[in-house]
């Protein structure tokens, strides 16, 4: 019953969604008779695609007709020449194409302008301190994880880790409880309880992330680069810090190895330091953004037939309707796995950040937990 209730739920939001994309199938056109016509516009969906994809300076819903479902979001912008500038996104109109305070939206970019509200004003320099859905989101996805993790702290310290999990613990718990015993403990060894509140941290934020851009109308956080970037710098300085002796000896002088070969493999291993976070980076990117294309594509899908043909844009919208919710499904799983494989990956550099020699039991070694 509860997978109905989902499914349902589901259906009903991306029909929504349908509805705010065909907003943009008429505009009117002004021709030398003076008299107004609709004219038809080509569905472009390379463009509506990258809009619901990048980030933005509104929270866009749906449209129906003239109304738009829409939270503007606040413009901060510092100038020298012009000083401070607040105001709400709603001053540069629907599609951005007003300007206010001597600025204007240019794709999701905001330029200094001059009076005739077009030109770019070379002379001023600004500094774009706006909330954008991106930087919204995420702090709202911060929230919550510490909304979630406080609660469950109070709770553990009023009632103790004797009585049983209820509620939104019970959920909790589990991944917790796998986190540690399937990532740290096995990558960590000893250390694990060091670097376990970091690694629990990145998974939590990550997969809050994944699973609210998956919420029609939402930002996709994971799936912006300068995201993932931030995340793979933190785990860089974290691997960096947790290195020792031994590791940076085998990456400048790897020991048993001829002297002709180390000259072209210490290039290489110096180089795996800073590689493997921008896999990290890269990995996470990639995949969450490949999963929101599939499922745009799919709705697109209905619109590129129906201008080839009405009965064939209505006869293939069933198809592209099991289809999104199909992939909407696999991705809530890609939500954990990206989340676990970021974790995963980065537990396993820092272990090899610290790992001792041959003899070295406070390697990888299981410790004993009573």
């Amino acid at each position: 019953m509860k997978l109905h209730y989902v499914k349902s739920l589901l259906v009903a939001c991306f029909s929504i969604l349908f509805l705010g994309f065909s907003n943009i199938s008429f505009a009117n056109d002004q021709p030398e008779g003076g008299h107004h016509e609709v004219k038809e516009e080509k569905f472009d969906a390379a463009k509506v695609i990258m809009e619901h994809i990048m980030d933005a300076h509104e929270f866009h819903f749906f449209s129906i007709g003239d109304f738009h479902a829409i939270i503007h979001l606040p413009v901060i912008i510092y100038s020298p020449q012009r000083g401070l500038s607040t105001f709400s996104s709603s001053h540069f109109g629907h599609g951005g194409h007003e300007a206010h305070e001597g600025y204007r939206l240019v794709g999701n970019k905001i330029i200094p302008v001059k009076e005739d509200g077009i030109t770019k004003d070379e002379s001023v320099k600004m500094i774009d301190l706006s909330l954008t859905r991106n930087v919204v989101q995420m702090l709202i996805a911060l929230i919550v994880l510490v909304i979630i993790m406080v609660g469950m702290a109070r709770k553990y310290q009023r009632e103790g880790s004797g009585k049983a999990p209820s509620g939104l613990q019970n959920a909790i718990e589990p991944v917790i409880t796998f986190v540690r015993d399937e990532v740290a403990k096995p990558n960590l060894g000893r250390k694990y309880l060091k670097y376990l509140p970091y690694l629990l941290t990145i998974f939590f934020f990550i997969l809050i992330n994944n699973i609210f851009g998956l919420i029609p109308g939402s930002a996709n956080v994971t799936g912006n680069m300068a995201f993932t970037l931030v995340l793979a710098v933190i785990s860089l300085l974290v691997i960096l810090f947790s290195s020792n002796g031994h590791f940076w000896g085998h990456i400048f002088w790897p020991p048993g190895v001829p002297f002709v070969i180390k000259i072209i493999l210490v290039p290489v291993e110096f180089a795996g330091i800073f590689i493997k976070p921008v896999a990290l980076m890269i990995r996470l990117f990639a995949n969450m953004v490949a999963g929101h294309i599939i499922i745009l594509s799919f709705i697109s899908l209905i619109f590129i037939f129906g201008a080839m043909s009405k009965v064939a844009g209505w006869g293939f919208s069933p198809f592209s309707i099991l289809f999104t919710v199909f992939i909407y499904f696999i991705e809530i799983l890609v939500a954990f796995i990206q989340a676990f494989i970021f974790t995963n990956l980065t537990a396993v550099f820092i272990g090899q950040a610290f790992e001792g020699g041959h003899d070295d039991v406070d390697g990888h070694q299981e410790p004993v937990v009573i």
